[in-house]
């Protein structure tokens, strides 16, 4: 399977979403948006993956790629080619999708509960957990876009995740390691501030090394149904 990666900064990674291609044979080609990359055709891949990044899906001004991205997004859809979306990237395709994105109620930041709602037994999330300990980092999000089934949520965000026959969109990181953990602790030190679902640098690191593996296990699991989802 050819995999194509879209990445909006420096510091959001593909982190463990590359571990998983190696492991399973597949090719990742990366794109770096935010230094000038071409974005894919269609022909080159068969799954696209979105990654995070520190920008909103409503900067188009600033990020001249934003809007020729949502329309490869759009492509995508129509065409019924399988999009994963993390973060901003799941922004992306929610905004893609039609629906708007828009401050959420606070931001959440460090490693918070999600829980499964019922509809994710018959979804790619399938083989989660009902209940996950994950990596957040954000302060949008989105309503819930039209011919999509929600699937995950949590006490301080309504949608964090969502599926589409054609793309699977989560607000949180399972792709996260070390390096990218720290990244975000180094160029975005400056979200963290006092609310009641922002953790301190400190417990940020801590959260890794005690959900490292289970965040691991549950980002293989997913994939793997990603991967059977593109193959059908």
């Amino acid at each position: 399977m050819r995999i194509a990666c879209l990445q909006h900064a420096s510091f959001e990674t593909p982190g463990n979403i590359a571990v998983w291609a190696e492991s399973r044979g597949h090719s990742i080609a990366t794109t770096h948006l935010y230094r000038g990359g071409t974005l894919p055709d269609l022909a080159d891949f068969n799954l696209l993956v979105v990654m995070g990044g520190p920008m909103s899906v409503n900067d188009e001004s600033e990020h001249a790629w934003l809007a020729p991205e949502k329309e490869l997004i759009r492509q995508c859809v129509r065409a019924h080619k399988f999009v994963f979306g993390v973060c901003l990237g799941s922004q992306l395709i929610a905004n893609a999708l039609g629906s708007r994105v828009y401050r959420n109620q606070a931001k959440e930041i460090g490693w918070m509960p999600v829980g499964l709602l019922p509809a994710a037994s018959n979804s790619t999330l399938a083989k989660l957990p009902q209940q996950l300990e994950v990596f957040q980092w954000h302060g949008e999000t989105y309503d819930l876009p039209p011919d999509c089934t929600h699937l995950a949520q949590s006490e301080a965000c309504r949608i964090q995740a969502f599926e589409h026959p054609s793309a699977l969109a989560l607000q949180f990181h399972l792709e996260v390691m070390e390096d990218g953990v720290k990244g975000l602790i180094l160029h975005c030190a400056s979200d963290i501030g006092t609310g009641p679902w922002e953790q301190p640098p400190g417990e940020l690191i801590e959260g890794l090394s005690k959900n490292r593996e289970a965040t691991r296990t549950a980002l293989f699991a997913v994939l793997d149904s990603v991967e059977a989802r593109v193959r059908k």
